[in-house]
Protein backbone atom coordinates (compact mmCIF):
# COMPACT_ATOMS: atom_id res chain seq x y z
CA UNK A 1 0.00 0.00 0.00
CA UNK A 2 1.54 3.36 -0.83
CA UNK A 3 2.15 6.94 1.30
CA UNK A 4 -0.99 8.76 2.20
CA UNK A 5 -0.73 12.48 1.17
CA UNK A 6 -4.02 14.44 1.52
CA UNK A 7 -4.92 16.64 -1.81
CA UNK A 8 -5.53 19.93 0.66
CA UNK A 9 -3.29 21.77 2.47
CA UNK A 10 -5.47 23.37 4.36
CA UNK A 11 -6.89 19.62 5.91
CA UNK A 12 -5.93 20.14 9.82
CA UNK A 13 -3.98 17.37 11.22
CA UNK A 14 -2.98 15.58 8.35
CA UNK A 15 -2.05 12.91 10.87
CA UNK A 16 -6.00 12.51 11.41
CA UNK A 17 -7.56 13.36 7.88
CA UNK A 18 -10.93 12.33 7.89
CA UNK A 19 -10.44 11.52 4.23
CA UNK A 20 -8.09 8.51 4.71
CA UNK A 21 -8.61 5.90 1.98
CA UNK A 22 -9.39 3.36 4.86
CA UNK A 23 -12.62 3.29 6.23
CA UNK A 24 -11.17 1.79 10.10
CA UNK A 25 -8.58 4.12 10.01
CA UNK A 26 -10.83 7.04 8.95
CA UNK A 27 -13.32 6.08 12.16
CA UNK A 28 -10.15 6.22 14.48
CA UNK A 29 -9.69 10.05 13.39
CA UNK A 30 -12.94 10.78 13.98
CA UNK A 31 -13.09 9.47 17.16
CA UNK A 32 -10.02 10.84 18.20
CA UNK A 33 -10.60 14.06 17.32
CA UNK A 34 -14.25 13.93 19.09
CA UNK A 35 -11.75 12.56 22.26
CA UNK A 36 -9.89 15.66 21.95
CA UNK A 37 -13.16 18.02 21.83
CA UNK A 38 -14.53 16.26 24.67
CA UNK A 39 -11.10 16.74 26.80
CA UNK A 40 -11.44 20.01 25.62
CA UNK A 41 -15.04 20.83 27.11
CA UNK A 42 -13.79 18.60 30.68
CA UNK A 43 -10.89 21.15 30.93
CA UNK A 44 -12.86 24.13 30.45
CA UNK A 45 -15.43 22.26 33.70
CA UNK A 46 -12.22 21.72 35.25
CA UNK A 47 -10.68 25.67 35.17
CA UNK A 48 -14.59 26.70 35.50
CA UNK A 49 -14.61 25.02 39.03
CA UNK A 50 -11.21 25.74 39.90
CA UNK A 51 -12.07 29.28 39.82
CA UNK A 52 -14.70 28.38 42.12
CA UNK A 53 -12.23 26.57 44.22
CA UNK A 54 -10.26 29.74 44.58
CA UNK A 55 -12.65 31.64 45.34
CA UNK A 56 -14.37 29.41 48.15
CA UNK A 57 -10.46 29.49 49.14
CA UNK A 58 -10.41 33.11 49.74
CA UNK A 59 -14.03 33.45 51.48
CA UNK A 60 -13.06 30.92 53.69
CA UNK A 61 -9.63 32.11 55.06
CA UNK A 62 -10.59 35.72 54.91
CA UNK A 63 -13.52 34.70 57.57
CA UNK A 64 -12.46 32.86 60.03
CA UNK A 65 -10.40 34.65 63.02
CA UNK A 66 -8.39 36.96 62.65
CA UNK A 67 -11.10 38.39 59.74
CA UNK A 68 -10.20 39.88 56.59
CA UNK A 69 -6.74 38.78 56.83
CA UNK A 70 -4.77 36.27 55.67
CA UNK A 71 -1.71 34.48 57.11
CA UNK A 72 1.73 33.38 54.95
CA UNK A 73 0.67 30.20 54.38
CA UNK A 74 -2.69 30.85 53.66
CA UNK A 75 -1.36 32.80 51.20
CA UNK A 76 0.76 30.61 49.70
CA UNK A 77 -2.14 28.16 49.43
CA UNK A 78 -4.25 30.50 47.27
CA UNK A 79 -1.07 31.21 45.16
CA UNK A 80 -0.94 27.67 44.31
CA UNK A 81 -4.87 27.35 43.77
CA UNK A 82 -4.42 30.58 41.43
CA UNK A 83 -1.43 28.74 39.53
CA UNK A 84 -2.90 25.22 39.14
CA UNK A 85 -6.07 27.07 37.59
CA UNK A 86 -3.57 29.03 35.48
CA UNK A 87 -1.78 25.89 34.62
CA UNK A 88 -5.02 23.96 33.65
CA UNK A 89 -6.11 27.43 31.13
CA UNK A 90 -2.27 26.70 29.26
CA UNK A 91 -3.54 23.16 28.80
CA UNK A 92 -6.76 24.15 27.49
CA UNK A 93 -4.99 26.05 25.39
CA UNK A 94 -2.64 23.83 24.16
CA UNK A 95 -5.41 21.65 23.46
CA UNK A 96 -7.58 24.32 21.53
CA UNK A 97 -4.30 25.29 19.57
CA UNK A 98 -3.79 21.62 18.50
CA UNK A 99 -7.04 21.33 17.57
CA UNK A 100 -7.27 24.64 15.26
CA UNK A 101 -3.68 24.17 13.62
CA UNK A 102 -1.68 21.60 11.38
CA UNK A 103 1.53 22.16 14.26
CA UNK A 104 2.22 21.28 17.35
CA UNK A 105 2.66 24.67 19.51
CA UNK A 106 5.97 23.68 21.29
CA UNK A 107 6.74 27.06 22.95
CA UNK A 108 3.19 26.59 24.37
CA UNK A 109 4.03 23.80 25.64
CA UNK A 110 7.17 24.31 27.00
CA UNK A 111 5.64 27.64 28.93
CA UNK A 112 2.85 25.13 30.30
CA UNK A 113 5.25 23.38 31.94
CA UNK A 114 7.75 26.02 32.70
CA UNK A 115 4.38 27.10 35.07
CA UNK A 116 4.03 23.82 36.44
CA UNK A 117 7.40 24.30 37.52
CA UNK A 118 6.84 28.10 38.65
CA UNK A 119 3.78 26.66 40.53
CA UNK A 120 6.32 23.87 42.53
CA UNK A 121 8.40 26.46 43.38
CA UNK A 122 6.11 29.23 44.70
CA UNK A 123 4.39 26.33 47.26
CA UNK A 124 7.47 24.99 48.06
CA UNK A 125 8.42 23.90 51.67
CA UNK A 126 11.70 24.13 52.54
CA UNK A 127 11.56 22.77 55.66
CA UNK A 128 10.03 19.13 53.74
CA UNK A 129 11.82 18.85 50.88
CA UNK A 130 14.85 17.50 50.27
CA UNK A 131 18.54 18.99 48.40
CA UNK A 132 18.08 16.46 46.10
CA UNK A 133 14.51 17.51 44.85
CA UNK A 134 15.49 21.38 45.04
CA UNK A 135 18.08 20.78 42.86
CA UNK A 136 16.10 18.48 40.60
CA UNK A 137 13.82 21.51 40.62
CA UNK A 138 16.41 24.01 39.53
CA UNK A 139 17.66 21.47 36.68
CA UNK A 140 14.26 21.06 35.47
CA UNK A 141 13.49 24.65 35.43
CA UNK A 142 16.76 25.55 33.54
CA UNK A 143 16.26 23.04 31.00
CA UNK A 144 12.84 24.34 30.26
CA UNK A 145 13.91 27.57 30.22
CA UNK A 146 16.72 27.28 28.12
CA UNK A 147 14.41 25.31 25.73
CA UNK A 148 12.06 28.06 25.62
CA UNK A 149 14.62 30.36 24.73
CA UNK A 150 15.80 28.44 22.06
CA UNK A 151 12.20 27.87 20.92
CA UNK A 152 11.33 31.56 21.06
CA UNK A 153 14.82 32.05 18.70
CA UNK A 154 14.53 29.47 16.47
CA UNK A 155 10.81 31.09 15.63
CA UNK A 156 12.24 34.81 15.79
CA UNK A 157 15.32 33.88 13.27
CA UNK A 158 12.09 31.74 10.90
CA UNK A 159 10.22 35.17 11.30
CA UNK A 160 13.34 37.27 10.15
CA UNK A 161 14.48 34.53 7.40
CA UNK A 162 10.55 35.24 5.48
Amino acid sequence: MGQYTPDDDSIIHHELSLDYPDPVIRAMHRAIRVSIRVMALMMALVIVLGVVDVGYHIYDSLKSPPFLQLSVGEIFQIFGAFMVVLIAIEIFINIRLYLGSNTLPIKMVVATALMAIARKVIVLDLEKTSSGEILAIGVVTLALGITYWLVGNSDSTTTEDQ
